[in-house]
């Protein structure tokens, strides 16, 4: 860097910028302040490494991972293939009788109970009876227990069980061919 004198309009910039990154930047004002007061760049640095262990910074924000869809088109197949399943939610239901539409559910309900039962086994997320009062402690898995109604303040919380839930302990899907076209849900029919 040469030694030549900053003109008048590059200082206001700079101080301009200065300025607002020691308004913004805790660290870079850190550096700023400890220059001031004398201390060499390389003592700054070191100031600013050990402020970094400051344990009142927000924790960082969740991972999140894209889901592939393949296992769930896979399980909406299965579904198709044992219980009827798209047929029967892609079926205009405002025209049937009540009675029909309760014995096309009932075949439905088993076909799709089979297939489930056979890819995956659920448990209940909470044992405690529907209706019965709960208390939820400070740390409750807020994944598994979704809180309704007035939602105020901190655990614990006390509630009524609304559901009890549903957690997959394992899925056993087919495994697939690498060609295979999971998009396909059911194939059409032809009949010769």
């Amino acid at each position: 860097m040469d030694n030549q004198t900053p003109s008048f309009i590059t200082r206001i910039v700079l101080a301009l910028s200065v300025f607002f990154r020691i308004l913004f930047d805790p660290r870079f004002a850190l550096g700023v302040l400890g220059l001031k007061e004398g201390k060499g760049p390389a003592a700054v640095a070191s100031e600013s490494t050990d402020s970094k262990a400051d344990t009142s910074a927000p924790p960082p924000p969740p991972r999140l991972k894209e889901a592939g869809p393949d296992a769930a088109l896979q399980l909406l197949g299965l579904l198709q293939q044992e219980g009827r399943f798209i047929d029967f939610i892609e079926e205009d239901v405002v025209s049937y009788a009540d009675a029909d539409i309760g014995a096309a559910a009932r075949v439905v309900h088993e076909g799709c109970r089979k297939a489930m039962r056979e890819h995956l086994t659920i448990a209940e997320v909470r044992s405690d009876a529907e209706g019965s009062r709960v208390t939820l402690a400070k740390g409750f898995d807020a994944t598994a227990i979704r809180l309704t109604g007035n939602v105020v303040g901190e655990p614990p919380f006390t509630g009524v069980v609304t559901h009890k839930g549903w957690r997959a302990t394992e899925v056993r899907l087919p495994k697939l061919s690498v060609n295979h076209d999971v998009t396909i849900l059911a194939p059409a029919e032809v009949e010769l």
